[in-house]
């Protein structure tokens, strides 16, 4: 067994808490957490903790919540915790006024096989781009956003007809052993780090998610609009702007679907329905059939539900 070293831990959402979880019972000491701000959230917007800190109160672990990292007063914390590693896990960039704190620096969790999806949203991207192999990587950070040297990778199968969900839930647990496995290796001296390729061309990128890259394009292929679709759900979710007429429309979120086995005739876009039980949309190649979608002002529903109680008019489209 490796000798036991003092780690502050750093992490915010839910996927950050099973890495906490792990070091917590580890026989390394977690002699602090750093995580994001109390902050309002959901539709009353009442001020929530992060996961991270709802986990480190229940055990005992002190938290600190800065809201500048480069405070002094954060800082003179963060240095009273004699730490030998910092830990991070989903959390903000750190200055180098942070990371370059403690003897055997800080390393990052990242959820994709480095140097490939760099960025804010690799479990997302990987499922978009239809890859059937992702991974999660510990580095050293450095002053470049997730370039520092790798330590040490493990690979994560995507199925076929797993979303972002499910793909996040098993980076978490296989990134939580990875990243105790690393920890280990550098408490016991044994961790060997190789730099990356940093040329940026070469690599697939992450970037954040937003309104533009969220938006379904119906021109593009059945297996790519399907890609986009799981790679979003069930957040932030794709979606489209469902026409009803010449001057009413509606933002709809899709969830799930499904490549019909036949060629389509469907224009991108168009729509088929029986206002039953299925709803099917045309792409650059195959139908689609929608199988669950949110539309505006409702909750997400399988699509048979939805026409239960809304009627597709015979001009409806996608755009």
């Amino acid at each position: 067994m490796s000798s036991s070293i003092r780690i502050v831990f750093m992490g915010t959402p839910g996927f950050a808490v099973e890495s906490l979880k792990k070091l917590h019972t580890s026989h390394h000491q977690v002699v602090g957490t750093v995580t994001a701000p109390d902050r309002p959230a959901g539709r009353g917007q009442k001020t929530r903790p992060s996961e991270v800190k709802k986990f480190a109160e229940s055990v005992g672990i002190p938290i600190l919540q800065p809201m500048k990292l480069k405070s002094p007063e954060f800082l003179e914390q963060l240095e009273e915790l004699r730490a030998d590693l910092f830990v991070v896990v989903a959390f903000r960039m750190l200055p180098e006024a942070v990371w370059s704190m403690p003897p055997l620096g800080t390393i990052n969790l990242h959820a994709s096989l480095l140097p490939q999806y760099r960025g804010a949203a690799p479990i997302n991207w990987a499922i978009i781009h239809g890859e059937r192999i992702t991974g999660a990587t510990t580095f050293f950070i450095n002053a470049e956003i997730d370039k520092g040297e790798i330590i040490d990778q493990v690979e994560v199968p995507i199925g076929d007809e797993d979303d972002a969900g499910d793909l996040h839930d098993r980076l978490m647990y296989h990134g939580s052993e990875l990243l105790v496995r690393t920890v280990n290796d550098i408490a016991a001296g044994k961790a060997v780090s190789k730099a990356q390729d940093t040329v940026e061309g070469d690599w697939k990128k992450a970037p954040k998610l937003n309104s533009e890259n969220r938006r379904i394009d119906w021109s593009q292929s059945a297996r790519d609009v399907y890609n986009l679709i799981r790679g979003l759900s069930p957040y932030p979710s794709a979606y489209t702007e469902l026409v009803l007429g010449e001057e009413e429309s509606m933002n709809c979120k899709i969830f799930r679907t499904r490549i019909c086995d036949t060629a389509g005739e469907l224009a991108p876009g168009h729509i088929t329905t029986d206002n039953k039980t299925y709803l099917r949309v045309g792409t650059g190649t195959n139908e689609l059939e929608i199988e669950q979608i949110q539309m505006a002002g409702k909750r997400r529903m399988g699509i048979k539900d939805v026409l239960n109680g809304f009627d597709f008019p015979h001009e409806a489209r996608f755009e």
